[in-house]
């Protein structure tokens, strides 16, 4: 697993706020594997950088795949996050993302709805009949952006905030992401990631009141590159 590193993962920082461009196989949070998260490598991190005693506040306000990539909002303090927690309630937290496919939209722009069920057991989520039990509305909007070497680049804006949604979403229209074996995509990458990444990010700072619209570009990698180096 990628270490931390705040050099080239800062995005923004303040007293309040900490936004990091996270690389795939990175976890935002501790899980069965062990592995050490982002979110206490970040906390050791502050700890060291401000030479602060005890316990260093980090909440999580939301959180990627682990073989996704891009930009992830922390609060370093409980204002924050309570306020944060409460745009995201309403809707007022933005978040965009950018998939790779194979095939091309038959739309070039449209939402897609849909209800989503989690099997815990295999970490996967399931389009599902609305009336099924634990059914979660998922809705996102999407945009068809370009085209390069039979691979196509698409704008994703989350609505709701489901599991794996829109991996799940885009598979059940026949479209997974490139790389996502789990949701149906034929071939796995060369190495532990998928095309998806999480660009932009656009909120009210929950203190200062200032308009914040953030972006991180794909790692480096031949796929990202053919469509960013343009």
């Amino acid at each position: 697993m990628i270490e931390f590193d705040p050099v080239s993962q800062i995005i923004y920082e303040d007293n309040h706020l900490l936004v990091i461009n996270k690389n795939p196989t990175q976890i935002v949070q501790g899980d069965k594997t062990g592995d050490r998260p982002l979110n206490e490598s970040i906390k050791r991190f502050l700890k060291e950088k401000y030479n602060k005693p005890g316990n260093v506040f980090l909440g999580v306000v939301h959180r990627i795949d682990r073989p996704a990539s891009g930009l992830v909002l922390f609060a370093k303090t409980s204002k924050a996050l309570t306020r944060v927690n409460e745009m995201i309630k309403r809707g007022d937290l933005r978040k965009t993302y950018w998939i790779i496919v194979a095939k091309r939209p038959e739309q070039e722009e449209g939402e897609l709805e849909n209800h989503l069920w989690k099997y815990e057991k295999k970490n996967k989520s399931f389009v599902v009949d609305s009336k099924k039990k634990g059914a979660k509305k998922a809705l996102l909007h999407y945009r068809y952006l370009r085209s390069k070497n039979n691979l196509h680049l698409i704008e994703v804006e989350l609505k709701t905030g489901r599991h794996h949604q829109i991996r799940v979403q885009f598979a059940h229209l026949g479209n997974p992401v490139k790389g996502d074996v789990k949701y149906g995509f034929p071939k796995a990458n060369d190495g532990p990631f998928i095309h998806l990444h999480a660009q932009r990010l656009e909120l009210t700072h929950p203190v200062t009141g200032e308009i914040l619209k953030l972006e991180a570009d794909p790692p480096e990698e031949k796929s990202w590159s053919v469509f960013i180096k343009e």
